[in-house]
């Protein structure tokens, strides 16, 4: 496996930090997903230090480009347990990706209704000396 920072070919085990940087995120993101199930219980060392192998860090990578995407953890849950699952209907995937791109539109139509309501507050209000201010009015509504 080539790490991106360095090119250089490694095969683990990793300590939590070394798998942090070649996946992309960080430690305590790590230690996150393991506690949300995303990734299952990794070996320890005899002094209890985690241990990752390149499985590990390819699932990190998967749920950061995930993240990326604006993926909830719920829809990147059920995606990795569709990646993991070689028998999967791409049907269900596309399903998954579909009614995120459905919140996403829903999402970008209110913040466009946002956008516009404090584009025409802000042309309402003087911006001068004055205390009123319609901004601020409409806040207090």
């Amino acid at each position: 496996m080539k790490h991106a920072a360095t090119d250089t070919v490694a095969s683990g085990p990793y300590n939590i930090g070394e798998a942090a940087s070649r996946s992309g995120v960080t430690a305590k993101m790590v230690r996150h997903y393991e506690s949300l199930g995303l990734l299952p219980k990794v070996g320890r060392t005899d002094s209890g230090y985690r241990q990752y192998t390149d499985k590990e860090v390819h699932t990190l990578r998967f749920i950061r480009r995930g993240r990326s995407l604006g993926f909830s953890m719920s829809e990147i849950s059920e995606l990795l347990k569709l990646y993991q699952d070689r028998r999967r209907a791409s049907a269900n995937v596309k399903k998954i990706a579909l009614a995120h791109v459905e919140d996403l539109n829903r999402r970008m139509e209110e913040m466009a209704a946002m956008k516009r309501t404090l584009e025409r507050l802000a042309e309402c209000c003087h911006g001068d000396h004055r205390p009123d201010c319609p901004i601020l009015d409409e806040l207090a509504d």
